[in-house]
């Protein structure tokens, strides 16, 4: 117990010094140090399961549970992931990266083991907003009426607790988490049954005047209330009260929470004074926290800007974001139109929900969320959305393959989950000037439609690429034409595209471009008659196959009884792992050098 503190500090420090050189998510892993710390201290993992929620936090756990070697590998080509991986260790019960999960498969895990007859003890870490998800809620209100043995961790680093309420709140703690106190709880309760005809009526008044006292004196009585004991809160940082709370709550057979108090960045001035910078980070200098990063501009940065210019001439336009307002870009937004700007937190279902309301008074509400997030809330686009032919603008940023946050974070779904739904329009811009074109035309149109773009900046330079054009409705751009092919190709995988061809020129094969634009509706006249005139079509899109753009143009072929060779680029039905994103493209031939080679192996 003695060196708990010490090693705490040793965790920190060289997670400071790898996460400087790897990038990855610091502010919130150094928050839970300690208490991470205290789990395994009190646990005999990995009998005990440890089930993380989102996962952004477990980078202390990592170290501990056998990869500390391996640490430095940390979100690179065949190294560990950022987060929480069954494949990667025994004590990772769920590779996870969305939040607001680990209440519902903690409480299946429980059932299960009482079940097979198991007695491990099963204990749930939560926070970081996740707890204003509406899954975890419904966790909640299952555990409760379950009764079943299950430890909550509620890891709060967003508010504090005034001192003087901290301060009782730890007194009183230590006298209910005792087991001294929950024997002689049960035994009175026992008791007093026992009493002929008053004994339930004494039962229900000691029960109403412990709830009562525990109502005044603690911020949690909604668990209770709930079904779930709750104890705390507990000073995040203090090993021993952490170890000494969790060892006198664990023997307990009932749905209970700890609510732990922790500071985000903790032992890093720079990520404390600054948690939503630090909470994921590129490579930086640790001494004054300057990015070692190439910076330049972005799909996300040009977005955020573009909004602010059309919502300064309309004030219909409102912003919603789900717990990622600079992630979005939406920062100068929320400072430009506070009234009109809404962080719903991690709710991306209400999020979508709430924009229908909006919609439905007549405002155009632009909802940005990361195109892997969207995926929650599926049913509001479908049912309160594009039912209602309602106008909401969905701006799905980290489409396509993002990188070293891997197979939880890639936004690879988006075309085949949103292109089936009747009423929305789906758009990819090739670029930067075109998504500002996009989104003015969004904003002026009536009904539901999207924008997907991917995280970052352009793949390559778009040299010789002739600034982008007005958008018309359901028009794609020629960007050249070719005897012996035609690519099809979905946003930024444009430019590889035309880079592509212009290779190919150097080697007598005539390959055309068309830039979709649309995804739904797709430009049948064009693509028709770009397909007539070469017989050969390929289809490059950083999108999985099933469902993809290139089904959709094979299905437009196939209802309007045309043959053709046509042929798809895309992400094959596997989880892409973690790496840079262009090494991973490259690596599913979505390159120039790769879209090159794919043809010439085809055409000679």
């Amino acid at each position: 117990m003695d060196e708990l503190t010490q090693l705490a500090g040793e965790i920190r420090a060289f997670m400071i010094d790898t996460v400087s050189k790897t990038g990855g998510h610091l502010a919130p892993s150094l928050g839970a140090v300690d208490l991470i710390l205290a789990l395994h201290y009190c646990l005999n993992a990995p009998r005990d399961k440890i089930v993380f929620d989102v996962g952004h936090q477990a980078y202390a756990h990592k170290i501990i549970t056998g990869r500390k070697e391996k640490f430095h590998t940390l979100r690179q080509k065949s190294g560990i992931s950022g987060f929480p991986n069954a494949d990667e260790s025994d004590y990772d019960m769920f590779t996870v990266g969305h939040g607001s999960t680990s209440i519902s498969t903690a409480l299946g895990l429980c059932c299960a083991r009482d079940i097979r007859s198991s007695g491990e003890k099963i204990v749930a870490v939560i926070g970081d907003g996740s707890l204003g998800g509406g899954m975890a809620f419904e966790g909640l209100n299952h555990a409760g009426q379950l009764k079943k043995d299950i430890a909550i961790i509620l890891n709060d680093n967003e508010f504090s607790i005034s001192p003087s309420v901290g301060a009782f709140s730890r007194y009183l703690n230590r006298v209910i988490t005792n087991p001294v106190y929950n024997r002689i709880r049960s035994d009175v309760e026992r008791l007093i049954r026992r009493v002929p005809r008053l004994g339930f009526r004494l039962t229900g008044a000691a029960k109403r005047l412990e709830e009562g006292l525990k109502n005044l004196l603690v911020p949690g009585m909604i668990f209770e209330e709930m079904g779930i004991r709750y104890f705390g809160p507990v000073d995040g940082h203090n090993i021993k009260a952490m170890v000494e709370v969790i060892n006198n709550v664990l023997p307990l057979k009932e749905p209970r929470m700890i609510h732990v108090i922790t500071k985000k960045g903790k032992g890093f001035k720079l990520a404390e004074s600054s948690p939503a910078k630090y909470h994921g980070i590129v490579p930086f200098d640790t001494e004054d926290g300057t990015s070692l990063a190439r910076s330049g501009d972005s799909f996300t940065r040009g977005f955020g800007d573009k909004l602010v210019e059309l919502a300064s001439g309309d004030n219909r336009i409102t912003a919603i974001t789900a717990a990622m307002t600079e992630g979005t870009g939406l920062d100068r937004f929320e400072k430009m139109f506070p009234g009109r700007f809404f962080n719903v937190g991690m709710a991306e279902g209400h999020a979508v929900g709430f924009a229908a309301g909006l919609a439905k008074k007549g405002l155009i509400p632009v909802v940005a969320v990361y195109s892997t997030f969207m995926q929650r809330a599926y049913d509001q686009i479908i049912h309160d959305v594009a039912l209602q032919n309602l106008h909401v603008v969905f701006c799905l940023d980290r489409s396509g393959v993002v990188g070293e946050d891997g197979a939880t974070h890639h936004g690879v779904f988006d075309i085949s989950y949103l292109r089936h739904i009747p009423n929305i329009v789906l758009m990819a811009p090739k670029d930067i000037p075109e998504l500002e074109l996009m989104l003015e035309y969004a904003v002026g149109y009536k009904g539901p439609i999207a924008i997907r773009y991917p995280r970052g900046g352009l793949l390559v330079k778009g040299d010789g690429i002739n600034p982008a054009q007005g958008i018309e409705y359901a028009k794609a751009e020629v960007m050249r034409t070719g005897n012996d092919l035609i690519i099809f190709a979905v946003g930024d995988m444009t430019l590889p595209s035309m880079d592509a061809a212009r290779t190919l020129d150097r080697e007598d094969i005539s390959v055309g471009v068309v830039n979709l634009r649309f995804v739904k509706p797709l430009d049948s006249d064009t693509i028709l008659r770009s397909v007539k005139r070469s017989g050969r079509a390929l289809v490059v899109e950083d999108n999985a196959l099933m469902a993809g753009a290139g089904s959709a143009i094979l299905e437009l072929l196939s209802d309007n009884n045309i043959t053709a060779d046509v042929r798809r680029l895309g992400v094959p039905d596997y989880f892409i792992t973690h790496d840079k994103r262009q090494s991973l493209l490259e690596g599913m031939g979505l390159s120039a050098e790769g879209i090159a080679e794919k043809i010439r192996r085809w055409v000679r």
